[in-house]
């Protein structure tokens, strides 16, 4: 089968975080789009098939399936202009129904999501400990105007706001530990965000509960965060910009836009760059 390979929220022709995107007639089996997944070994691929004037659509990581997956919507866009030209797309996922619009944008295709509705509610104590313990943290590298707390746009994380770029660059923890605890919390991603400016923050994402260290770009969480941002009043000024996956060497961008309503979705865009033509 021939899968894709795209880097969805580049940083022009550079960065970004690879995706591999199967389109077919009908979705394979789950237990042949598992192997697929962990053959092709990106954080995630997504598989689509024409579904009645829709797309059905199902993301894997090397290890497991996931409700939903930002950067693997964004290249599957991409894969989808490139295949019929430029346009919005309906996607039917496991859980909820999107839609992911793109357009030709020189080399490279510029795409957008509307992300599933979000939601958010403050961690409880404990958890939050638990997490800070698992990077070496301390309630004081904490930034008070961003409680900790767990948030979904789509999938489930664990968000912990830090106050300063440097406690963000040195983000470290032991794989296994990580994957235990997220699974056993039933979280997707843990967000790690530092606020340099009101509407530009510096994110990294550790993904163990799919068996991946740290993903260089996560729309997922991204639009969860945006929505948690909205719920404690944030000043956002109607949509943020986040800078992920410098401090592994993969710097990506992307750019999410937050309306006003409550539990409403958050449109997640940025670029990607087809990888087997770079």
């Amino acid at each position: 089968m021939d899968v894709l390979k795209i880097a969805a929220f580049s940083d022009g022709d550079t960065g970004g975080n690879p995706a591999g995107v199967l389109i077919g007639d009908v979705l394979p089996d789950a237990a042949e789009m598992q192997r697929l997944a962990a053959e092709v070994g990106f954080p995630e691929t997504a598989f689509a098939a024409p579904d009645g004037g829709r797309w059905r659509v199902r993301y894997f990581s090397p290890e497991s399936e996931v409700p939903f997956c930002g950067h693997a919507t964004i290249a599957l866009g991409a894969a989808l202009v490139r295949q019929f030209g430029d346009g919005i797309f309906p996607l039917t996922l496991n859980h909820a129904s999107i839609t992911v619009e793109g357009f030709r944008d020189g080399a490279n295709v510029a795409a957008a999501l509307q992300s599933p509705p979000t939601r958010s509610k403050p961690a409880p104590t404990q958890l939050a400990a638990e997490a800070l313990a698992l990077f070496g943290y301390a309630a004081a590298d904490l930034d008070p105007a961003i409680p900790p707390a767990l948030i979904h746009g789509g999938a489930d994380h664990l968000v912990l706001a830090l106050n300063s770029r440097k406690a963000l660059a040195a983000m470290r923890y032991e794989l296994k530990a990580g994957q235990a605890f997220m699974r056993r919390e039933g979280l997707v991603t843990i967000l790690l965000a530092y606020a340099e400016t009101p509407r530009l923050f510096h994110t990294r994402n550790p993904f163990a509960s799919g068996g991946v260290y740290e993903d260089p770009a996560t729309g997922a969480s991204t639009a969860a965060f945006a929505g948690y941002l909205r719920d404690i009043g944030w000043p956002h000024g109607g949509a943020i910009d986040i800078v992920q996956g410098e401090d592994m060497g993969m710097r990506s961008r992307l750019h999410a836009g937050i309306g006003p309503e409550t539990g409403g979705s958050i449109r997640v865009s940025g670029t990607a760059r087809m990888m087997d033509e770079a």
